[in-house]
């Protein structure tokens, strides 16, 4: 991989319930003159995922209601400070307020995750195979914060297609010396470029990429292989 040319795919239409968001990708990417490819990857904002599978609740705007639905959303409260709520979702992700958005939606409503995010990668990557006749990745993304870092980037929480880790344990260095702990996360690092195209006040929920190494693509993937176990995690 020697370069990488990523367009946000302008034009996108507000996305309702029962949208069909493969139909969505493919207006938008015409509407910004970009065609499709073999090995192309498209990201796809959890946000009109969510709001496509009708993941868009009723929100008062109160504290206790908010910290009622991050409850909802979670298994396990790891923080908490306020309404500022760190915690480990269903899916087992561990993030602010169990990723609930409460930007970018209709007044008195809030969005959740995706219920599975990986099945909604699938099926966005299977309308659009269907319908170009391209091998394609399917990314799902996600705004998280990082421990120890100021602000925020994308990150991959939904994959079709595209392996998500780059294992390089057990290879070389220039110097011959073994790797023994060099994994490098793919998908959420074309997750995190992904963003920097984006405007989230411009509706472009979309983005396409290309330039991703055929070698990364493959069918048996999913985003859990993204999160670290417990047991391998020395702050839990």
């Amino acid at each position: 991989m020697t370069s990488l040319q990523l367009t946000a795919l302008s034009g996108a239409p507000e996305i309702r319930e029962g949208d069909n968001l493969a139909a969505a990708i493919i207006a938008a990417a015409q509407n910004s003159h970009v065609s499709f490819s073999d090995f192309d990857v498209i990201t796809v904002t959890s946000k009109v995922v969510s709001k496509a599978e009708g993941r868009v609740v009723p929100f008062d705007g109160t504290d206790e209601h908010k910290i009622s639905l991050i409850e909802s959303e979670s298994v396990r409260i790891l923080r908490r400070r306020g309404t500022l709520h760190i915690v480990e979702t269903h899916h087992g992700f561990i993030c602010a307020n169990a990723g609930i958005d409460l930007s970018n939606t209709d007044d008195g409503t809030a969005v959740l995750l995706p219920v599975d995010p990986d099945k909604s990668a699938r099926k966005v990557r299977g309308d659009l195979e269907r319908a170009t006749g391209k091998r394609l990745a399917v990314i799902v993304t996600d705004t998280f914060g990082r421990v120890w870092r100021r602000g925020v980037t994308d990150v991959a929480i939904g994959i079709a297609g595209l392996q998500p880790v780059h294992d390089l344990r057990g290879t070389v260095d220039h110097t011959g010396r073994v790797l023994e702990a060099t994994e490098i996360a793919v998908a959420d690092e074309i997750a995190g470029a992904a963003h920097l195209v984006l405007d989230k006040a411009a509706m472009t929920p979309f983005a396409h990429i290309r330039g991703i190494d055929p070698r990364h693509f493959g069918d048996a993937s999913v985003a859990e292989h993204l999160v670290r176990r417990a047991h391998d995690d020395l702050f839990r």
